[in-house]
């Protein structure tokens, strides 16, 4: 049976930027079967069970929003902000997986799952959100800076040697072609699909909320599905700052490794520039926050599908549940 639809009155991606009425500090993340939302002081995640209820858990954050002086401060707060979202979002995805799991499912265990279980009890799903933070890590490091080096060096040698600045250039390109094409091959993956339907979602709650109309389906339904204060758009712009970045401070070519070390040092500039960028792009709309959020915004065709109302039940739960009661703090 297929999911339930909304007829919306207009494109999603045509809609009238000027019917938003303020903007808001809350954010969020699609997660497996459900939305995570972040406010000031609060987290929730909606998700959607396997028996088609919707389960939510919201819990305070830390200081209950109050941040401390390494997180507020401009070109500092960036990979702070950065590690601090990375580990909530991996912490949720290993939440919302968790809640997807059936008794059929534990039944089903395998020799090596139960050998786990046994060795680490309930301290499993914390040691497996770790492993694969450490291995998403230790990939995104092969394919984003060492694999891109080796393809310059590779291509040098047919070319004849390149300025230091070309190469650069071709460096970033090779990076971004890389993420493109990464997000374009896992979205056609069934599972991966899905979690841009409910990314999707995401993005029109928040856009709903900030035309300051009620949240319910049919409202969120005609809402733009991209916004440019989103994780895909950051990631666009690290990569592309960091030609710049490595241009400026002059990083040899010379080795290989000891470029990639450099490359790594110098991670925290990158993230605390390409951070500033974004923040400036969701709270501000004119010419240049337009130029700088195009590609951005372009990619998110890919990181983002049209929800059905399945997928926006759960990010209008999510929410609902973060937004202030005075109803003013989370403004910008």
């Amino acid at each position: 049976m297929s999911e339930p639809r909304l007829r919306a009155t207009e494109r999603s991606d045509n809609v009238d930027k000027k019917k938003e009425k303020f903007k808001t500090k809350i954010g969020g993340q699609a997660v497996i079967e459900g939305v995570m939302m972040r406010g000031i002081g609060k987290m929730a995640m909606a998700n959607r069970m396997p028996d088609g209820s919707i389960d939510i858990d919201v819990w305070d954050l830390k200081g209950k929003g109050k941040l401390p002086w390494y997180r507020k401060t401009p070109f500092v707060r960036g990979i702070f902000n950065f590690v601090v979202s990375m580990v909530d979002g991996y912490k949720c995805l290993s939440r919302s997986a968790d809640k997807q799991m059936t008794d059929d499912d534990e039944e089903e265990m395998t020799k090596f799952e139960k050998w786990l279980d046994d060795k680490f009890g309930d301290k499993l799903m914390p040691v497996l959100t770790t492993v694969s933070m450490v291995f998403g890590v230790v990939l995104a490091v092969v394919l984003f800076v060492y694999f891109p080096v080796l393809l310059v060096s590779l291509l040098e040698k047919l070319t004849g040697e390149l300025p230091a600045v070309v190469k650069n250039i071709i460096e970033g390109l090779l990076k971004i072609a890389i993420f493109i094409g990464y997000t374009a091959l896992t979205a056609k993956m069934p599972d991966i699909a899905r979690t841009y339907m409910y990314h999707g979602a995401e993005h029109k709650t928040i856009a709903c909320y900030e035309a300051g109309l009620d949240l319910v389906p049919a409202n969120v339904n005609k809402q733009t599905r991209f916004h440019p204060r989103c994780g895909t758009s950051f990631i666009f712009l690290v990569l592309f700052i960091s030609i710049f970045v490595t241009t400026v401070f002059g990083i040899t070519w010379d080795n290989k490794l000891l470029r990639v070390l450099f490359k790594l040092v110098l991670i925290p500039v990158v993230t605390g520039i390409a951070y500033e960028v974004i923040m400036l792009a969701g709270r501000y709309d004119n010419a240049f926050t337009k130029i700088i959020s195009a590609p951005g915004l372009w990619i998110q065709r890919i990181t983002t599908k049209e929800p059905t109302v399945n997928e926006i039940e759960c990010a209008i739960a999510a929410m609902k549940a973060v937004i202030p009661e005075d109803g003013e703090s989370d403004k910008w």
